[in-house]
This record gives C-alpha cells, structure tokens and sequence, in this order.
C-alpha cells in the first residue's frame, strides 16, 4: 500500500473530514502524526472520528501520539498537577466534551495505546521527530524527545514525517539536509491541513493542502 501522512488536525474536524475525501483505504494506509485534540472548535469530534476509523480499517490506519495526546493523558490519569494540559488548549477541549455531553475518560485507554512512531525500510513517521539532542527520544518528558522535538532532525537514512511545529505560510516543507517533510501547516491558525501521499520507498506522489473551515475556529 502506498502512504497518505495527514498533518497536525488540532480539533478541526470539517477540515479534517474534508481532507480524509481524498483517502483511498484500498490502496494506501492512513497514518496521522498526533494532535489531533485541542485549539479548534471540535476536539471530542476529531477524537471520535479517529477512533471510528481504526475501528473500521484497523490495518489500513495509524494514529500516532503528539505532544498534546500526551498532555491529556496525564490529565485523565490525574498526574497533570501544573494543570499543563488546560493551558495548552486543555480548558477548551473539556468544554468541548461537556458541550457535546461526552466523557473523554472514554477514549483514554485507546489514547494511551497510540505508538509513538510508524516506520518500514524507507519511511519513518512520528509527531516531532529525531533529534540528536535527545537522550531517550522516546521519554515524553525530554523536550527532544518524538513529542516535543522542535530542533532541526537528524538524517537517519529513512525520510522522516512529522508535524508539531506549525508552517505559519500554509506550506509543507522538505529540509533537505535532513532529509524530512514538515506537514504542520498550521490548520488550527486558520492555514491549511496537510496530507502528503508517499509510495513505500518514500516516493513522493502528490501534497493534498485542504484550507481551514472556519467552522473549526474559535
């Protein structure tokens, strides 16, 4: 199966669900980098679509954690004691769960079980990414860490795939020197969400940029 890579969604589920209009589950495995909750109008919704569709096309979906599934974890679990989540959008998601009169305690295990990597021989996906000044890129409490990298990568002879660090112009964007996509483009500031479709060796095929439904903003 060839690869379609969706960017940081960040609560904006009408963009998200536009974007999806273009995923072809016959042929290509969806892999989405993390984010998926907070900023936008509609976290509990993108939440709930994310895990309708694993659901439905377990083999063919991948949803990696980012830094701010990570952050709500430790809120559910009650160890967020700095109350980080809820200054990070977190205040506006509970409101959003209360609102749509959902408990977000619902999603916690299938939260807590989202990889923090998807990889083959050519290709290998995370929410920030692999950094050298990381001392375990895998400890959510390293800030080089796959969840809160946002130093340049370092090439590690597959292309790498992230998001995390938002592309203010609405463009996704190759680095060359390290040989990866940033595929934030910024979709909770009003930009675009981006997904990128890949062959399996890492081939590019085509960059599907969806502007933001204003819906999906505060």
């Amino acid at each position: 199966m060839n690869l379609f890579v969706i960017g940081d969604v960040h609560g904006c589920f009408h963009t998200f669900l536009k974007l999806l209009e273009r995923w072809d589950p016959k042929t290509e495995k969806l892999i989405q980098v993390g984010d998926l909750v907070d900023r936008g109008n509609f976290s509990p919704m993108a939440l709930r679509l994310a895990f309708e569709l694993q659901l439905a096309f377990k083999s063919q979906t991948v949803f990696l954690m980012g830094n701010h599934e990570s952050m709500m974890i430790k809120f559910l679990q009650g160890l967020d004691f700095s109350n980080h989540w809820g200054m990070n959008g977190g205040n506006q998601t509970l409101l959003q769960f209360e609102r749509d009169n959902k408990d977000p305690m619902d999603y916690l295990d299938w939260l807590k079980n989202m990889p923090l990597f998807w990889e083959n021989k050519n290709v290998y996906i995370s929410h920030a990414g692999l950094n050298t000044n990381a001392r375990n890129p895998f400890d959510p409490q390293d800030k080089y860490s796959l969840l809160w990298n946002r130093q340049p990568l370092q090439n590690i002879g597959k292309l790498q795939i992230i998001g995390h660090t938002p592309q203010l112009d609405g463009n996704a964007k190759y680095h060359e020197h390290g040989n990866y996509w940033n595929i934030d483009t910024a979709a909770a500031g009003g930009m675009y969400l981006t997904g990128i479709k890949l062959k399996r060796d890492g081939a590019l095929i085509e960059i599907i940029s969806v502007p933001t439904d204003m819906r999906d903003l505060r």
